[in-house]
């Protein structure tokens, strides 16, 4: 499946589907679970802790409130808040599990972070290795329009480096 990176708020973009980097708890705490928290406004907190908690590299999919998409897609690619960091195996599932999971809805557009980087504790060049190895892997039925979104100047320079390994 061919994706593209871009660069910039995950909560700003527009899509069918946005995934939430989460943990298994589904507690939307900082980072990019904070700036969707932020952006949905309304319940998606407790919309989330609802459907949970789940394995690690499981989703749940919410409502998107105020953000211009019609769901979330909770990606649990770490454990809960300070019971250890994602892994290989958990970025891998929760990468798969969400596309799944947008594409089983019929979604057409998807927004996805480095799930697992950041504050999850794995290394973003790796981890953007295995999110890029899932979505060019991946076969989809609806998706067709698909971004690995990256925050920072040197996070979207990692993450379109190990990208264009892809091509």
């Amino acid at each position: 499946m061919q994706f593209t990176v871009v660069q910039g708020d995950i909560a700003a973009q527009s899509a069918d589907a946005l995934v939430n980097a989460a943990g298994t708890s589904l507690r939307m705490g900082s980072g990019v679970a904070g700036a969707l928290r932020r952006g949905a406004g309304g319940d998606i907190n407790e919309a989330a802790m609802a459907k949970g908690p789940v394995d690690l590299g499981e989703v749940a999919v919410t409502d998107a409130f105020d953000l211009d998409a019609d769901c979330v897609v909770h990606a649990a690619a770490m454990p809960h808040y300070g019971d250890g960091k994602a892994t290989e195996r958990s970025i891998r599932d929760a990468t798969r599990n969400a596309l799944a999971a947008a594409d089983g809805r019929g979604c057409e557009s998807l927004v996805i972070p480095a799930l697992g980087c950041g504050v999850a504790g794995f290394d973003l060049r790796e981890g953007a290795r295995l999110i890029c190895g899932e979505l060019d892997a991946f076969e989809p039925e609806h998706l067709q329009d698909v971004r690995f979104i990256a925050y920072s100047d040197d996070e979207y320079a990692t993450v379109r480096a190990v990208a264009s390994e892809f091509d």
